[in-house]
């Protein structure tokens, strides 16, 4: 597995991180509840078995159910042998609202402080906040303390979760966060604006959402009505992978894999068959050209909006 800088921040990753919401929670296609999930020992296994494998890199979140708690099992013994990025609660309230700032610090640090005790550590390497908009991106009191507790030892790094690009060229311009995980993939490349200025400022970026919860798989076939023209487009996809002689989630990694700006791509883990594909996936190194050319993106992505598509019940 080869690993890449994490922007300036002087840690090595793999180019494979994985992620650890779906053994955390329900999550994904198919998956109702814990009982459709892996057995905790399962987990463990999983976990260990990445490393083995060259992967180093583990994200989880402190709203990520059990998967801190699964980690903290995992490498118990083996802590300095990975690194491990976590994020904050999050910290608006259920009507939207930030709280007052001294409100706002203590539930900082009680987060983080749940976050070590869940991972058995006393120090991570990249904290984040989570669903991070523009608001909390400048908020002083927030920025404040993420940086009193990086210089504090308990974290190394500190970045953001976004999802728009004016959120990701805020974190990225603001001198505060050091890493940016942003979603890209084959269909929706609107991140890519950020990539050379994330290279430039020295910000590490982490990919998410690169199989877009399973549509660039054999999911992304026989889908409703209203996602026709989404299906003709991964279709697309799908053929041009065919003709090089790979599948459409190989073609999928591998297209993000080949944005040197990006630090290390995301997938979400929770098969031991899943992992073991996509370690399999990086080792085969540069996309064809022809795979390059052919990855333009979904002409309206504005319409790329899955928990809107789950909410309307094209997804059923």
């Amino acid at each position: 597995m080869n690993q890449r800088s994490l922007g300036n921040t002087g840690i090595d990753v793999s180019e494979i991180a994985f992620g650890g919401v779906e053994i955390g929670l329900p999550y994904g296609p198919g998956i109702r509840s814990q009982k459709d999930m892996m057995q905790e020992e399962e987990a463990v296994g999983l976990l260990r078995h990445a490393l083995d494998k060259g992967i180093n890199f583990f994200d989880t979140a402190r709203m990520y159910g059990r998967s801190e708690r699964l980690m903290g099992k995992a490498f118990v013994d083996i802590r300095e042998k990975v690194i491990l990025c976590s994020k904050c609660q999050h910290l608006r309230d259920s009507s939207g609202q930030l709280p007052t700032p001294s409100r706002l610090t203590a539930l900082i640090h009680r987060s983080l402080e749940e976050s070590l005790g869940a991972l058995g550590t006393d120090y991570l390497d990249v904290w984040m906040l989570h669903q991070a908009d523009l608001e909390i991106l400048r908020h002083e009191t927030v920025c404040r303390v993420f940086q009193d507790i990086q210089k504090a030892g308990k974290v190394r790094v500190i970045g953001a979760s976004t999802y728009t690009v004016p959120e990701s060229e805020t974190a990225i311009r603001s001198g505060v966060w050091q890493v940016v995980q942003l979603p890209f993939n084959l269909l929706d490349q609107r991140q890519a604006v950020v990539f050379d200025l994330a290279a430039e400022k020295g910000v590490g970026l982490v990919v998410r959402s690169v199989l877009l919860r399973g549509m660039l798989t054999d999911r992304g076939r026989h889908l409703k009505a209203p996602l026709n023209k989404i299906e003709s487009h991964i279709a697309r996809y799908r053929d041009l992978a065919g003709n090089n002689h790979i599948d459409l989630p190989e073609y999928a990694t591998r297209f993000v894999l080949a944005q040197a700006q990006v630090s290390a791509v995301l997938l979400g883990i929770d098969r031991l068959e899943y992992l073991d594909v996509a370690v399999e996936t990086a080792a085969k190194g540069l996309i064809p050209e022809a795979l390059l050319r052919g990855a333009r993106p979904f002409p309206d992505p504005e319409f790329i909006d899955i928990p809107h598509w789950d909410r309307m019940g094209w997804l059923d």
